[in-house]
């Protein structure tokens, strides 16, 4: 082969393996380190800079543990600095471990909302939040079978009106999801967010081949600037360690951010789109069967109810008009 066909061959399989990463990757984004976390964690004596922790959020020099592999334990860490950045990724380093192998939870949620440091039923943080959730469930026991398995990432977007419901495992508010085993790997595993002209992106990396797997892509999503980044994490009946070992937000360098006549969104967030709420089958205890089902299901329900009731109080009824026959004819 000659000199000129090699390098016509080296230059194609230079192409096919780094213009993907280079158009996936701008290599002008750049690391806004008033919204990142890494090592070493401590400033002067047990404050992190930049950053505030609640509930039982343990510092410690490899790691920040948001929950220790016990019941009931809530924790999180916030950015005390509003993100003022349009385009951005945020790139997780974290780790889910304990010692369940059939039973564990509850898991960890990542928040880019307006109100910051309030503990609550919401992987460790308040319901009706305003803002932006990624939500990294772990629990196994889950309230019966939906059509994926845990663990399960998925992200949901609200104003203040929207409830998580732990009851369906937030399936009815969320706006993308997909199953992904993070818990117990022996390597390191790290998610991405990624939030560029409107598109909202999720990421993983947990199969240790140093690449993005992508989670699920949703368009038309609207996040205002001056919101605030924090991780949170709760256990319950059962337990994990959820631990972060780092937060790194990218500023994206693209052509929106640098138009200055771009008036930057500030109204509430919003998504065009959410998933289809899915048929959920709970698990057989007793009265909480029905309590789950509304609509038409509930009606079917009930009216078979209804029609196994009137079959038994026939039987009954010829069963006792038989008897009577019978008792009728002992005098004759």
């Amino acid at each position: 082969m000659s000199a000129t066909m090699k390098d016509v061959c080296a230059f194609i399989i230079w192409a096919c393996f780094y213009i993907p990463v280079l158009t996936e990757w701008n290599t002008k984004d750049y690391l806004r380190r008033e919204h990142t976390l890494v090592k070493p964690y401590q400033g002067s004596g047990m404050s992190v800079p930049l950053w505030d922790f609640v509930g039982t959020t343990l510092v410690t020099t490899s790691h920040i543990r948001l929950t220790s592999d016990h019941q009931s334990k809530q924790g999180a860490i916030w950015n005390a600095v509003p993100c003022f950045v349009r385009n951005w990724e945020l790139h997780v380093h974290f780790k889910v471990h304990g010692s369940g192998k059939n039973l564990f939870g509850d898991g960890f949620a990542i928040w880019y909302t307006k109100e910051r440091l309030a503990l609550g039923p919401v992987f460790g943080s308040a319901n009706h939040f305003i803002g932006l959730g990624v939500f990294m469930d772990t629990y196994s026991n889950h309230n019966g079978p939906h059509n994926h398995q845990h663990p399960y990432v998925s992200a949901m977007v609200s104003n203040g009106s929207l409830q998580y419901d732990h009851d369906t495992d937030g399936t009815i508010t969320q706006i993308a999801g997909c199953e992904a085993q993070f818990r117990n790997k022996p390597y390191e595993t790290f998610v991405a967010i990624r939030y560029q002209s409107n598109i909202l992106k999720v990421s993983l990396d947990i199969d240790n081949k140093n690449g993005w797997k992508e989670c699920f892509t949703v368009p038309n999503v609207k996040l205002p600037i001056g919101y605030y980044f924090g991780v949170s994490a709760a256990t319950g009946e059962l337990a994990d360690n959820h631990d972060i070992l780092s937060l790194k937000l990218y500023d994206l360098d693209t052509e929106d951010s640098k138009d200055d006549n771009d008036t930057p969104y500030t109204g509430l967030p919003e998504a065009a789109q959410m998933e289809e709420p899915r048929d959920r089958i709970d698990d057989q205890k007793g009265g909480y069967l029905l309590g789950s089902l509304t609509g038409w299901k509930l009606l079917i329900i009930i009216v078979l109810i209804v029609i196994g009731l009137g079959v038994c109080g026939m039987v009954a009824f010829i069963i006792f008009q038989k008897k009577q026959d019978y008792s009728r004819k002992r005098f004759y």
